[in-house]
C-alpha cells in the first residue's frame, strides 16, 4: 500500500510511462492518504516499477474503479500490472468487490489487451460503453475514454 511519501516517487514514475496523464504530486498525495487501501505500488525506496490506483466509487461498494495503471518501461512484457490488480483483490477490505471499471481509450492496446487478460483470469465478461467523449475535456485535447466493466467475478 501506498503512503503519502511516496506521492513524489509515484508522480515521478507516472511522468515516465506516456501516455498516461500525469496529475499533479499532490493528487498521489491524496491517493496515498485516503485511498491507500485501492491502491497498489510494486518496488521500494523511490524506485518504483509499478502503481496501480483505484476507489470504491460512493454508493457502489460492489465495485473498484481502477483509474491509473502504470508500468515502468523497464518492467514490462512480465505481467506486473495484472498482478498488482490481482493482489489488490484479494486485499481483506475488498471483499465485496465484483466488478472492476476503467476507462481506456480506444488506441491504447496494452492496456486493453491487460484488461482482458484480467477478464480471463477472472472468469468474466468484459463489456464496453461509452463514458468521457472528447467534447467532455474542454479546449485541452483528449482522446475518447469509454468505460470497460469486467464482471461480476467471485472471489479473485
Amino acid at each position: 500500500m501506498p503512503c503519502k511519501t511516496d506521492a513524489a516517487a509515484i508522480h515521478r514514475l507516472i511522468s515516465e510511462c506516456p501516455p498516461l496523464d500525469l496529475n499533479s504530486v499532490y493528487t498521489y498525495l491524496l491517493l496515498s492518504e485516503h485511498f491507500p487501501q485501492t491502491c497498489i505500488l510494486s518496488g521500494s525506496g523511490d524506485t518504483f516499477d509499478g502503481f496501480v490506483s483505484g476507489y470504491i466509487p460512493p454508493g457502489r461498494p460492489e465495485t473498484l474503479f481502477v483509474w491509473q495503471v502504470a508500468v515502468h518501461e523497464r518492467a514490462r512484457g512480465q505481467g506486473l500490472a495484472r498482478s498488482m490488480l490481482s493482489q489488490l483483490l484479494q486485499r481483506p477490505g475488498l471483499g465485496a468487490v465484483q466488478y472492476i471499471e476503467t476507462t481506456v481509450g480506444p488506441d491504447n492496446a496494452a492496456s486493453r489487451g491487460m484488461f482482458a487478460g484480467l477478464a480471463r483470469q477472472l472468469s468474466a465478461p468484459i463489456h464496453e460503453e461509452p463514458c468521457f467523449q472528447p467534447a467532455l475535456f474542454g479546449a485541452e485535447s483528449h482522446e475518447d475514454e469509454p468505460l470497460l466493466r469486467i464482471g461480476p467475478f467471485g472471489a479473485a
